[in-house]
């Protein structure tokens, strides 16, 4: 394009000609486009970066020496974040650049490939809740957890505007939900916790006809296996409000089922499968029943057939979405993570049902194997909360615990701090090897 064509048409990344920006400009009474944002002289770019030039391979070393600065811990880290081994079958097809370099798939005819993975993946959640409908993701377990809780005001039976939430509730997850609460006006209210269980006398007694959602999570922030679930669907039903669990994809492996306690949603973080930790990136599921299908959040893929009568995908039900509604959108959410949620499906599959419930039971016994010779350290008690553990648990340490992490930080090991005595500890296949010298260094520190 000649610079005489663009000042009259603009160019395909900005549209407007020089005289349309400048009526434009006048119309809000501005003098220039700069006028319009208001940013700070000690942020704003001045035409000059003031990073040294290097070459690639001086650049490749500074990169490694910055890198080094980082503390090579083994991590018992849990809390939302979970290593488990991924395959290197994972990273291979997921690297494939139909897949890494794949924009949104609004056209099918050359998108099949990535729409069937989404399917699938959408597939694997409906399997493993024993719900009806999934869509091909969010972006995290908080997202998840604040559309849910929106959608609750989409639903003509629900009047309620208060969402009940347990107390122990990653800080990050329930800011991310305060933010969704505030443009409906929901009020944001957490219910008891009793010895890592959901105290059902005091939720049943806070709960009414002004509840929109109750939401319960299996596992819990703290690793404890939920036992009363049934009764917190009843709570919820009692009061004509959603019954909204958090998960993941592992643990439903081995748990009963969201369904069969009365789940009307299900969300959580599905990376748990695929990317192991990566501490902010994450993949937020979301299931539920079909009578809310036209009400669901994010993009669909639907399967149907083609003009020859072969099986195609497509994404569906578009007119739910931002893109098309605009501001009646079921959720201001237009992208989601596509490619982590392959790499889910990708893990899954080559797990197998199988593979992925012997997984899951790993989950189970590695953490109990672990509290029980931590409880036999010396200052230590393992765990706090009686009933089944999920990967992670609590521990009671004599010593404070912020001296307990520092001095296991010293030593190699990384572990939580979530109360003055409480130290939270998680365990999966990833962290086996290291589990001896772990305990050595807990009573090396904890006496």
């Amino acid at each position: 394009m000649s610079e005489s064509d663009e000042s009259t048409t603009g160019s395909p990344y900005a549209p407007q000609t020089p005289s349309e920006t400048a009526a434009m400009l006048s119309a809000v009474g501005a003098d220039d486009v700069e006028s319009l944002f208001d940013v700070p002289e000690s942020v704003a770019f001045d035409g000059e970066f003031g990073i040294e030039s290097r070459s690639e391979r001086e650049t490749r070393r500074e990169a490694a020496r910055l890198l080094k600065r980082n503390d090579d811990l083994t991590e018992f880290l849990g809390r939302g974040h979970y290593a488990h081994y991924v395959p290197a079958v994972v990273d291979d097809l997921s690297s494939r650049s139909e897949f890494l370099t794949s924009y949104t798939q609004y056209q099918p005819e050359v998108a099949q490939g990535f729409l069937q993975a989404l399917f699938e993946f959408q597939s694997m959640l409906v399997e493993l809740t024993g719900l009806d409908v999934a869509n091909c993701s969010m972006y995290d377990d908080a997202t998840a957890l604040g559309e849910a809780a929106t959608l609750s005001q989409r639903i003509r039976s629900i009047s309620g505007d208060r969402v009940l939430v347990p107390e122990r509730l990653r800080d990050g997850k329930r800011a991310v939900l305060e933010n969704y609460a505030d443009g409906p006006g929901l009020s944001i209210e957490s219910y008891p916790m009793a010895d890592g269980q959901v105290d059902i006398d005091a939720l049943a007694e806070s709960a009414d006809e002004d509840v929109a959602m109750v939401y319960a999570e299996t596992p819990t922030v703290r690793g404890v296996v939920a036992e009363r679930l049934g009764d917190v669907g009843e709570v919820a039903d009692d009061s004509d409000a959603l019954f909204c669990l958090g998960s993941d994809p592992v643990a439903l492996a081995l748990l009963e089922r969201p369904a069969d306690v009365g789940a009307d949603v299900v969300v959580g973080d599905a990376a748990s499968l695929g990317t192991g930790t990566a501490f902010g990136f994450g993949l937020g599921m979301f299931v539920t029943r079909e009578e809310f299908l036209r009400q669901v959040p994010g993009r669909l893929v639907g399967a149907s057939e083609d003009a020859a009568g072969r099986r195609a995908y497509t994404l569906t039900l578009q007119t739910r979405e931002q893109h098309i509604r605009k501001e009646r959108a079921t959720s201001n959410i237009c992208t989601n993570q596509a490619w982590v949620a392959l790499r889910t499906a990708i893990h899954a599959a080559w797990l197998g049902p199988q593979g992925l419930v012997d997984l899951a039971e790993d989950c189970v016994t590695r953490p109990r194997d672990l509290a029980a010779r931590l409880d036999e350290v010396v200052g230590v008690q393992a765990p706090i909360h009686d009933g089944h553990h999920f990967r992670e648990f609590v521990a009671h340490t004599d010593q404070p615990a912020r001296a307990i992490v520092e001095d296991l930080a010293a030593r190699g090991f990384a572990v939580h701090a979530v109360g003055e005595h409480l130290i939270q500890v998680c365990a999966t296949e990833v962290t086996a090897e290291s589990e001896e010298a772990f305990i050595e260094a807990v009573a090396e520190v904890a006496g």
